[in-house]
């Protein structure tokens, strides 16, 4: 079996920064709902934990350089 090639890679890293981006805003939109809609305010807590966690998560990825 053939190593990746780093073209391979960069997609990867792209996809997977895309998609922590992607994570993100939807944590910010839960957020928002959450926090507009007074019933629903466990919604925000949920949306904030997730965000953070999702920030850590692609901060550690981009620093460790990893894709794995």
């Amino acid at each position: 079996m053939q190593a990746p090639s780093n073209g391979h890679l960069g997609r990867t890293k792209e996809f997977l920064m895309g998609l922590v981006i992607g994570l993100l805003i939807l944590w910010v939109i839960v957020v928002i709902v959450g926090f507009i809609v007074k019933s629903l305010f466990w919604l925000a807590i949920v949306g904030i934990v997730l965000f953070v966690a999702t920030a850590g998560f692609g901060a550690l990825r981009r620093r460790s350089g990893s894709v794995h």
